[in-house]
């Protein structure tokens, strides 16, 4: 069942014409119920209404026949007055037009004080229970007036509601007895029955109607949105000739046909920018390569001239020392350049071999110390007891760290730079932390970016071409792995470097957190 709710709630947040359909079905339901409860109340006022109106009507006329009836009676003794009133009874029953579901009760009257007592009579199986002492008091102490009452009776086991109208006519001899007529509306309660289910059954089906005009609708709108999204689609799959088609001159056939020239527009600055991007890219990779002979040259004329600059004057000297280190510069520039290129043109491939990053690292670390001792910083590096393996390019990977760590010690500012590496079950991560100078917000989102300085007035003391972490970056994407920065300004930066363990697997999280303050 949680599969079928999941099911149907993606199903619900996917489709909009779901969605239109059913808003309009519940709406028009809402509607329906709510005109059909008016109508049935308005029903339900008449019939009650009517049936008051008759009943009191055919009640007073009958009242009146009793007591005319009783009127022109000489019967004196008990007996004959009891054969006399049921035979007032069998008339009021046999009336002309009379309704065939009354039911009439006599019964002596609250108050009559005559010694002559009549017998209780009932014309079925309603007797004076049904009719409640207030209506009897009422009764009594308005004889002039007929008085009525709605009750509630039961007739073969069903609960129905009844018009109960009493009145007084006068016995000859035995003084005031009360007539009750019983009107139980059985045939309004089958009426409104039928005239329920009649509404339900056409509000349904209404609703059902208004739900199928909804969907043809919402198709003819839906259908060419769903058209336009299943190209737009395809042109971010790099489809690029995929168009809408368009047809008639309405709505949508304008939207079709502005998608269109949208998608030929971008169609043509995407090819123009394909265009410029490779001529850009041909032509880094052809400087640099073009570069490499004279370079060649220049680094053996510039080793011959460092080799023999301790016969020169100082100062010549000094140049000869200056030139040396500006062409390792280059040097490293050219090169990063290359690697940058082969990014560009896609022509980056991995040599994968199970690595565990423990060694790579204490190598970073032994070939960084030089450098870590002239800026003043301790490299401390905390390694698991456990293998950190994984499946990577261990030559890439150990660039990645080497730069991470130059990084660490060159803005560390002389103090502790740390390096932890962590083991998950998918996946193994190195977080290379400072406490320097840090980064500002949103600097964090642009370390990576080329030849980006977070303070450009600051000295490069190390020889950094502006590449490394760019590469980095790359190095780390060609791993399906991810390289993220955090910093914090006054507190430092950490930097982790998070791979899979199987080449080619998806990351879903990292051993070791990013800040400090985080769960990984």
């Amino acid at each position: 069942m949680r599969d079928a709710l999941a099911h149907l709630g993606q199903r619900w947040r996917q489709s909009l014409q779901l969605r239109v359909v059913t808003t309009t079905m519940l709406l028009g339901l809402l509607v329906v119920s709510a005109l059909g409860g008016v109508l049935y109340q308005q029903i339900a006022r008449g019939l009650e209404s009517d049936k008051i109106d008759t009943s009191q009507s055919e009640a007073l006329a009958l009242a009146a026949q009793a007591q005319t009836t009783w009127d022109n009676s000489t019967a004196t003794s008990v007996d004959d007055l009891d054969q006399a009133a049921r035979d007032i009874m069998t008339r009021l029953l046999a009336a002309p037009g009379s309704n065939p579901s009354r039911y009439v009760v006599m019964s002596r009257s609250v108050g009559n004080d005559s010694d002559i007592v009549l017998a209780t009579l009932r014309s079925g199986v309603l007797d004076l229970s049904v009719v409640s002492p207030e209506l009897q008091a009422a009764v009594a102490a308005s004889p002039g007036r007929q008085q009525t009452q709605m009750s509630e009776v039961t007739l073969g086991g069903e609960n129905l509601p009844a018009f109960i109208v009493g009145s007084v006519v006068e016995v000859p001899n035995a003084g005031p007895y009360d007539l009750y007529f019983i009107y139980p509306l059985g045939q309004e309660v089958a009426t409104m029955d039928l005239i329920t289910n009649s509404f339900v059954i056409a509000g349904l089906t209404l609703t059902l109607l208004v739900g199928a005009v909804a969907w043809v609708v919402t198709r003819q709108v839906v259908a060419p949105v769903r058209r336009a999204g299943e190209v737009a689609q395809r042109l971010s799959a790099g489809k690029l000739n995929e168009r809408m088609p368009s047809r008639g001159e309405d709505d949508l056939a304008l939207l079709a046909t502005s998608f269109n020239a949208m998608a030929d527009s971008l169609q043509s600055q995407i090819r123009q920018l394909e265009g410029l991007s490779a001529v850009q890219q041909r032509f880094v990779s052809d400087v640099s390569h073009e570069l490499r002979t004279p370079l060649t040259t220049i680094r053996m004329a510039v080793d011959v001239i460092h080799d023999s600059r301790t016969g020169f004057d100082h100062s010549v000297a000094r140049s000869a020392e200056l030139l040396a280190g500006e062409l390792d510069r280059f040097e490293e520039l050219l090169a990063d350049l290359l690697e940058i290129s082969r990014f560009d043109a896609g022509a980056a491939a991995l040599d994968v071999e199970t690595v565990d990053l423990r060694s790579p690292l204490r190598r970073v670390v032994e070939a960084t110390r030089p450098l870590a001792d002239r800026r003043g910083s301790v490299v401390t590096l905390h390694v698991p007891d456990e293998p950190a393996e994984a499946e990577v390019d261990e030559r890439r990977v150990e660039r990645i760290l080497r730069n991470l760590v130059v990084n660490a010690i060159e803005h560390g500012e002389g103090r502790p730079v740390d390096i932890h590496v962590g083991v998950g079950s998918d996946a193994v991560a190195v977080v290379v932390e400072d406490h320097g100078v840090g980064l500002r917000p949103g600097e964090a989102a642009n370390v990576f970016t080329r030849f980006w300085r977070a303070d450009p007035a600051r000295a490069r003391t190390t020889g950094g071409t502006g590449l490394g972490l760019s590469i980095s970056l790359e190095d780390a994407r060609l791993h399906h792995g991810w390289l993220q920065a955090w910093g914090e300004r006054g507190v430092g930066s950490r930097f982790r470097l998070t791979l899979p363990q199987r080449a080619g697997a998806t990351l879903h999280g990292s051993p070791l957190p990013l800040s400090p303050n985080e769960e990984p």
